[in-house]
């Protein structure tokens, strides 16, 4: 990577490889090879990948396909450089800290911040507080670790880009990172962060299921390539960033992405009309036996009931914007039915108990504070929580997985008669309509008419 200016990300997981790296490969394909992208993860899961990819010297095949099932095929050039893991990360310490390393971005989900419902740095986590004496398991753990190493060899600016589904997700992931900071005592390496760093809020938009080996197979087929880390997408792609780069930034304007003063209205219609509602459909779909996202989307009451949510109290509560946010509803649901995609339900349900706080129960929050009863908002923690029941009976058609999952305390916590007050009275997923009894008494309502529901899913809620 010679005479480039260096994005460094961590999270070698299929979104970024589908997005950001998608971004960059255009910006290479219009003669611009100013910035490449070096490569690589935290932990130790995408070894065998970061091995594949090294092996085709960072290019594979990114495979889209439209609603109408019309499909492409790119080679992506993007990645220069493919960073090994190993438990000292050192391959990524060595690469952050060289100057030309301008950008680090980083995709670790949403529960990999860490995150109280009032957006603190959770410090009684264990992954925290084993990276607090030194460990390496979260993206706190690392970035502290590479920072020191820049700072002792310099300390050149440099922007750290969140690429993840969090609201706000620049701002709260460097509360996070300065909490955890102090909670570690170094408060040099603070204050040198707050100088020499900027972390943008961003929006990040691409539906990116896990590769199955049929994608493989078709960029074969298209190609004729064998291509051990092919990956596919949906045709739709957005991404809107705070213009806030410290060290300078690649022309990210000339392939599409929407540098703007604010994400806010992006970002709100995004992770409310989006991302809740996908997460609604994949545990509607899977308390009614279906696997895939598209399937469960064309189902007449699942529709519904993301229809009524997002229409009856999401829209409601966002303010004027420049997005027609009936439009967007539209097209999302248009998105999720798209029957090419075959994303599943097991992946987009993941990580639940971050999400019922961060991208619903706002809107459980503002239906009462305008004086509506949040009906239709009610039905997707009502539908989380008949998903962990099963959970809990082990009765799931997969593994669950969920970054903030304590699972033994969970399975006690399910196991007793009380297991839905408890569920209730969380206030990490609930804030203060934990301590609510017309939220204890609309929740119940709602559990006991999904109950009845699931007996006969292809009735309407309404019907029941």
């Amino acid at each position: 990577m010679t005479n480039q200016s260096v994005w460094m990300h961590l999270g070698a997981g299929s979104f970024h490889r589908a997005h950001q790296a998608w971004y960059l490969h255009k910006l290479r394909e219009q003669g611009d090879d100013s910035w490449g992208i070096a490569l690589g993860n935290i932990r130790s899961d995408a070894v065998p990948l970061l091995q594949q990819l090294a092996a085709q010297q960072g290019e594979y095949v990114l495979e889209t396909v439209t609603p109408d099932g019309v499909r492409a095929y790119e080679t992506i050039t993007s990645l220069r450089k493919i960073l090994p893991w190993d438990s000292d990360i050192r391959a990524l310490v060595e690469q952050g800290a060289q100057s030309e390393t301008r950008v680090i971005s980083f995709t670790v989900t949403e529960a990999g911040y860490y995150l109280t419902p009032e957006f603190e740095l959770d410090l009684t986590q264990r992954d925290i507080q084993a990276d607090i004496t030194g460990d390496i398991h979260t993206i706190y753990g690392a970035l502290t670790r590479i920072l020191a190493e820049r700072v002792a060899r310099g300390g050149a600016p440099v922007t750290l880009l969140n690429c993840d589904n969090l609201r706000h997700n620049g701002e709260r992931f460097r509360r996070g990172f300065l909490a955890f900071l102090a909670a570690k005592g170094d408060h040099a390496l603070a204050q040198w962060v707050r100088d020499n760093t900027t972390s943008p809020n961003t929006m990040v938009d691409r539906i990116t299921p896990r590769p199955t080996p049929d994608v493989a197979e078709r960029v074969k087929a298209a190609t004729g390539k064998n291509d051990g880390a092919a990956v596919m997408a949906e045709s739709f792609i957005q991404w809107v960033i705070e213009d806030d780069f410290i060290a300078g930034r690649p022309a990210l304007e000339r392939v599409g992405v929407e540098l703007a003063e604010s994400v806010l209205p992006w970002e709100e219609a995004k992770i409310r009309i989006l991302n809740a509602t996908h997460a609604a459909i994949a545990w509607a779909g899977t308390l009614t036996g279906l696997k895939y996202i598209d399937e469960s989307t064309r189902q007449p009451a699942i529709y519904q009931l993301a229809y009524d949510y997002v229409t009856q109290d999401v829209m409601p509560s966002l303010p004027a914007g420049p997005l027609d946010l009936a439009r967007y509803r539209d097209v999302v649901l248009a998105r999720f039915s798209n029957p090419y995609i075959k994303d599943t339900s097991q992946r987009v349900g993941a990580d639940g108990l971050s999400k019922i706080p961060g991208m619903v129960t706002p809107t459980l929050r503002e239906c009462y504070q305008r004086g509506a009863e949040p009906a239709a908002t009610a039905v997707v923690p009502a539908l989380f929580f008949l998903f962990l029941q099963r959970w809990a009976r082990d009765d799931l058609p997969y593994t669950y997985q969920d970054g903030m999952l304590q699972e033994e305390t969970l399975r006690q916590q399910f196991s007793r008669p009380d297991a839905l007050n408890t569920f209730l009275s969380d206030s990490a997923l609930f804030g203060e309509l934990a301590q609510d009894k017309a939220f204890h008494a609309l929740m119940r309502g709602t559990v006991a008419t999904l109950q009845q529901w699931l007996k006969q899913p292809e009735r309407t809620l309404a019907t029941v």
